[in-house]
């Protein structure tokens, strides 16, 4: 059983390409976990290896670990066209894929990679933090709204409704 956060600090950093396979698994786990629910959320392609290799090899995602123990990750990225096409390029930092391993539930581990991703993006002079998430998923929805996003509005994909959140940063 993991230390509690309060005990030990919550180090997030970004992922090594050598990391690939761990970010992959923490992926891997938390969708098999969701979809044992009866709600899948990713699809094989979205979590596949060589996705994962590529997305870690690009500096896109970060590990949060907890005493040196593996705890979550997260994809932070600087465009999405795909969700957010109407938003000024270089205006926001995009969160995706944030994953929490089960070991660590109820740990505060979403806050603390929601931390990191606001700070990551003040970091690059970003004034805004931008996330979507499938519709009809109430429990994270008031997981963002609780960590202070507003939802900017909903839109249709072929594969559903998303609901898009967004967080200023300030100047």
């Amino acid at each position: 059983m993991p230390e509690p956060l309060s005990s030990a600090p919550m180090q997030i950093e970004q992922a090594r390409p050598e990391e690939a396979a761990t970010v992959a698994a923490v992926l891997s786990e938390a969708a098999q976990w969701i979809a044992a629910e009866g709600r899948p959320l990713w699809t094989a392609t979205d979590i596949a290896p060589e996705r994962i290799r590529r997305d870690t090899e690009a500096g896109g995602y970060f590990i949060a670990r907890n005493g040196g123990e593996v705890a979550g990750v997260v994809r932070l990225v600087l465009e999405d066209p795909h969700f957010w096409p109407e938003i000024e390029s270089g205006s926001s930092v995009f969160v995706h894929k944030l994953a929490v391993r089960r070991a660590w539930a109820g740990q505060g581990v979403p806050a603390a990679l929601l931390g990191f991703a606001r700070e990551h993006a003040r970091g690059l002079g970003r004034p805004w933090l931008r996330l979507d998430c499938v519709a009809d998923r109430a429990p994270l929805r008031r997981l963002y709204e609780g960590f202070g996003f507003s939802l900017h509005s909903e839109i249709r994909k072929q594969s559903g409704a998303f609901a898009r959140y967004e967080l200023p940063l300030g100047g």
